[in-house]
């Protein structure tokens, strides 16, 4: 009899790199505190160094510390805090798309360390006897990866390739992140409005002629372009 199942391997990244986690991961808290004090004392250099006189600023005497509680805790928390373990389920011989769309996806650019803000997209087809993510664990997933500093390219691709591996057998996974920039929007050439959207595929949805892969559009409204993926 089918079961459901919980992945907790779900980790594509080596450790130490700017997407990937923390050394030792995942962190306990006295780590995490460890990691804050010795943040603090590094921004507040790093502020010094652009003769910033934050220490007799009264909005800007704890800025130090709350930024690398700001890292640690939220904006990288998927670098030391583990995601709890993703359950699926058997598909009972559902054969149709399962789509989930406007998953709120709130990141960083490891480029300029600003702020990705959108949506992400996924859509997949379990295989025959194959096995269904609990909804809510896709949205994990997002969180997971999106809190941890990562170009959009990547990020698409991280995604994916969890999703691929829980749905083990599948016939087919599809992400598409529609992303805004900060770095575009308040530096370089400062345009505000621009998106990006990139596009993972895999299995049935990899035709741009393929039926699964027009109703995974269709289904959001985007028209792709007709561009190879």
């Amino acid at each position: 009899m089918a079961i459901k199942k919980q992945h907790t391997d779900l980790e594509v990244v080596q450790e130490g790199f700017a997407n990937g986690v923390a050394p030792g991961f995942p962190l306990n808290d006295k780590q995490k505190e460890k990691m804050i004090k010795k943040a603090t004392k590094a921004y507040a250099r790093f502020l010094e160094a652009l003769d910033c006189d934050w220490q007799n600023d009264p909005n800007s005497a704890d800025t130090p510390r709350r930024v690398a509680k700001a890292y640690v805790n939220d904006l990288w928390a998927g670098r030391y805090t583990a995601m709890s373990p993703i359950t699926s389920f058997p598909s009972d011989g559902y054969d149709g798309i399962v789509i989930e769309r406007n998953i709120p996806l709130t990141s960083m650019c490891s480029h300029h360390h600003q702020t990705i803000g959108g949506v992400v997209h996924i859509g997949y087809i379990a295989g025959e006897g194959g096995q269904v993510i609990g909804l809510s664990k896709l949205n994990r997933i997002v969180e997971l990866f999106g809190r941890r500093g990562a170009i959009q390219e990547q990020l698409t691709s991280a995604i994916h390739n969890a999703v691929n591996k829980i749905t083990e057998g599948n016939k087919g996974v599809i992400v598409t992140i529609v992303g805004t920039h900060n770095c575009v929007s308040c530096r370089g050439v400062k345009h505000d409005g621009a998106a990006m959207v990139t596009t993972k595929a895999s299995g049935v949805f990899r035709k741009n002629d393929n039926l699964a892969r027009k109703e995974f559009f269709d289904s959001l409204k985007i028209n792709n372009g007709g561009h190879n993926i």
